[in-house]
């Protein structure tokens, strides 16, 4: 049976992108594709040279600020009594939301058959690993003595003290370094048979030693194969649940308390639905340009595009329902206190922050119900910008304006983040693409192996068979 489904033209309908250019051989794939890992140090594009020194000086300003936090402690950041999470919670759950889309496209989409995903699984697992780094980041430094972090991790030890497994930052680290751990892995499985091809291909010495020790000893035999199907397949389904219960962990963290706008059962699907629309705007934001510069439009195809273009309007909408549940709840209930938290976001001090994320989240997105607006680069390239300030700004919403007006009026207090704050959060964007940069160089962006099954020689030699 063919690879590659059997789409019928339907009569007034236009047909669909393909998922591989046309002219593609399993040669031409793998040449192009691996050009830029194999490329010497001295042909390194000037594009490249030009985004790296920008993200490597945006890491040395966030290793300047995180050493300066260290000497002073967090009282560099906004917080306040009673906001005690500020940017750096909302730079949090932001970032794991951003890593879920990896994973989404890799494991569910793997399980499901849905063959689009082969083209963007490779760097969207990447973004996961980046991504869920970044994030790892800031409860660290909110701890206030970052150096023994270790103490969170229930290990034998002769204080006898031990994690309080009833508090949501446990849970946190749980489930962050469970979700990281299995996508790194799943993300190195999947490498190692384009890692082999690397080192067949590079003539460099070192760079076909570094190659040689990735691939693992990768042989192309039958009975690799056999262990590399099912090493995947296993971890794709190991990883299924890590996208719904990573951020349903993380919602946990609000919904335990009692704070009005927290403490509601929507929370975890509704964080669930939020992190695969961010996500996928990550997506979208990173693979437009990539397909240009690296010259890939044969691999990220309009197809890809359109087809991340639609999830994300299935996921802004629950996101959109989700708002809506959450106004209905608080005038359903009677609450005087849940009704006031409302009315603050629609008329307080924060009110630009909320309509904003409003227009960003729900309103901009309605223009990729179009078709011309889903197949076309630029203004997809505009949406994901502006969904992933949009979701930056739901956060900020449900964590600042819960927090700044407490029960009793005395504890009242305005939030805004400071230089250090902003600092932080760009130095980690600054981190972020340094390692995206670093991946681009050094490792093929697409699958190779999996791309070359959608290639016309392998899906006649299956019909064959």
């Amino acid at each position: 049976m063919s690879t590659v489904f059997d789409e019928r033209a339907i009569p007034g309908v236009p047909p669909r992108p393909p998922i591989l250019g046309e002219g593609q051989t399993p040669t031409t794939l793998t040449n192009q594709i691996s050009e830029m890992p194999l490329s010497p140090p001295l042909k390194t594009p000037k594009w490249w040279l030009a985004g790296f020194s920008v993200a490597f000086g945006l890491l040395t300003m966030f290793l300047f600020i995180v050493t300066y936090l260290f000497m002073t402690g967090i009282g560099v950041w906004g917080n306040n009594v009673p906001v005690g999470w500020g940017w750096d919670i909302v730079c949090f759950v932001w970032w794991i939301g951003i890593g879920h889309a990896g994973t989404l496209i890799s494991a569910i989409l793997l399980l499901v058959r849905q063959q689009w995903r082969t083209s963007i699984n490779r760097f969207a697992e990447a973004m996961t690993l980046f991504a869920v780094s970044c994030a790892g980041m800031y409860p660290i430094l909110h701890l206030g003595r970052p150096w023994v972090f270790y103490w969170l991790m229930p290990y034998p030890n002769t204080l006898g003290m031990w994690p309080q497994f009833r508090s949501p930052l446990i849970w946190d680290v749980f489930a962050v370094s469970t979700y990281a751990t299995i996508s790194a892995v799943f993300w190195y499985v999947g490498l190692v048979p384009d890692l082999a091809t690397l080192r067949d291909k590079a003539k460099n010495k070192v760079a076909r030693v570094i190659y040689a020790m990735g691939a693992l000893g990768w042989r192309n035999s039958a009975r690799h194969w056999s262990n590399y199907e099912w090493a995947y397949l296993l971890l794709a389904g190991l990883s299924t649940p890590l996208v719904l219960s990573v951020h349903s962990v993380v919602s946990f963290d609000f919904s335990v308390g009692i704070i009005p706008g927290w403490h509601t059962t929507i929370f975890p699907p509704y964080f669930v639905a939020g992190a695969v629309f961010s996500g996928f705007a990550m997506v979208l934001t990173l693979a437009i340009p990539l397909r240009v510069v690296l010259k890939f439009e044969d691999f990220i195809t309009l197809r890809h595009l359109e087809n991340m273009a639609k999830v994300m309007l299935v996921t802004g909408w629950i996101v959109a329902y989700g708002y809506g549940a959450e106004i209905f709840m608080a005038w359903y209930s009677g609450n005087e206190y849940e009704m006031y938290m409302v009315n603050n976001r629609f008329h307080g001090p924060y009110a630009f922050q909320y309509w904003s994320l409003i227009l960003c989240n729900i309103i901009i997105p309605q223009a990729m119900w179009l078709r011309s607006v889903r197949r076309s680069p630029f203004w997809l390239f505009i949406i994901s910008i502006i969904v992933n300030v949009g979701m930056w700004l739901e956060r900020f919403v449900i964590i600042v304006i819960s927090l700044h007006r407490d029960f009793l009026p005395s504890s009242w207090d305005m939030y805004s983040g400071t230089k250090f704050d902003v600092g932080t959060f760009v130095g980690t964007i600054g981190l972020f693409l340094t390692l995206m940069f670093l991946f681009i160089r050094f490792v093929p962006v697409v699958n190779m192996f999996e791309m070359r099954t959608l290639t016309p020689q392998a899906t006649a030699k299956e019909k064959a068979e």
